[in-house]
């Protein structure tokens, strides 16, 4: 066996069709493009979705829904969870993101109440729901609200 003899392995080497290089080629005349029409025409290009003048797809769908460009996406944490802390701590969002205990703040922090507190603990987040704030001072913490950079003000 020498270098002379290697060969590539059966079918793994294809010729490419030679389009529009005369009739004895197979692909002479109109080089497989078909009659006349659109696509027969060169730089022809069809937009994405297009259908061929049929109602396309997206089009065809029921819309439904819209969606709310003023939506804020809180992380959430609810009060059980804080009781992990040692008393007399200030909690802040970004001490809970450095804890692991929430993995991204968003637009702001909210707790909610689920839970029990036994510690007396200060807890600094964006929003309080109200059994939230009832089970902090309870427990002889403090809720502080963080003013919010995405708080639209209240219009009355």
């Amino acid at each position: 066996m020498d270098l002379s003899s290697l060969r590539p392995p059966e079918g793994s080497k294809q010729h490419d069709k030679r389009r529009g290089r005369g009739m004895g080629t197979g692909m002479g005349r109109t080089a497989g493009r078909g009659e006349k029409g659109q696509k027969s025409r060169s730089g022809y290009r069809s937009r994405r979705g297009f259908e061929g003048g049929q109602m396309p797809l997206h089009r065809r769908l029921p819309k439904r829904g819209f969606t709310n460009v003023f939506r804020r996406e809180l992380a959430i944490i609810n009060v059980g969870s804080l009781d992990r802390f040692n008393d007399g701590d200030r909690i802040t969002p970004e001490l809970l993101v450095e804890q692991g205990v929430v993995k991204d703040l968003k637009d702001g922090l909210k707790v909610l109440g689920d839970g029990e507190l036994k510690k007396k603990i200060t807890v600094a987040a964006h929003l309080f729901s109200e059994s939230a704030k009832t089970k902090i001072a309870a427990a002889g913490g403090t809720a502080e609200v963080i003013p919010s950079k995405t708080a639209k003000p209240v219009r009355r």
